[in-house]
């Protein structure tokens, strides 16, 4: 279905930007940089494949969404190569805004790609259907993180496996009255809307201290 490759596709630019960016910033080489971007473009599908038994995973049966993401990790690359002043001063929250923006897009695209790719298979579990659209979402940031040294970001800031799971049940709820493609637009749009929202007035979850 185009709309939904079309999704994936925005999805893959969106957290293969987010992981570069976090790699040029740990100031890695241009190969660590696409190591990054991949893992946070692909990442999630692969464990919604492996959880899914889909073997080998997507990522390895169509080199697409690898292209894409090596191809945006370089174009970032060069362009801060090129302007090194875009990482200092006054554009650091340029950077942080952009950062959040395009991980939010990610976030949403995947996890409604998620729930799709679980439900072409044949698979009804609402349960298997969320946990499959929410780590879809966050999988391959979490691994990005780790990768690069950080706490996983889901854990310590906003909304943001909550923002992930808000849409997987709103894509389920939607499907039955909109169609599939509407759904999935409309919930993977909320995903957005709650993680910026979350960002711009720090709401966060509770926590000890």
């Amino acid at each position: 279905m185009l709309a939904v490759y079309v999704i994936e596709i925005i999805g893959t630019v969106a957290f293969a930007s987010s992981g570069a960016m976090i790699g040029i910033r740990k100031n890695m080489d241009i190969f660590g940089i696409n190591v990054l971007a991949i893992t946070t473009a692909l990442g999630g599908g692969m464990i919604r494949d492996l959880v899914l038994g889909i073997t080998p995973p997507n990522m390895f049966r169509d080199s697409s969404y690898a292209v894409v993401s090596i191809l945006t990790a370089c174009l970032l690359f060069l362009l801060f190569r090129l302007r090194r002043e875009l990482l200092s001063g006054h554009f650091v929250e340029t950077y942080e805004k952009w950062m959040n923006v395009m991980d939010a897009i990610g976030l949403g695209a995947f996890t409604v790609i998620g729930i799709d790719t679980a439900l072409q298979k044949g698979y009804k579990s609402i349960f298997l259907l969320l946990f499959v659209g929410v780590i879809t979402g966050i999988g391959g940031g979490m691994i990005r993180d780790i990768m690069a040294g950080n706490t996983p970001f889901v854990f310590i800031k906003h909304v943001y496996a909550c923002a992930s799971i808000a849409g997987a049940v709103a894509c389920l709820i939607f499907r039955l009255f909109l169609g599939d493609t509407l759904a999935m637009i409309i919930a993977a749009a909320l995903v957005v809307l709650i993680r910026l929202l979350a960002a711009h007035y720090r709401w966060n979850l509770p926590r000890i201290q």
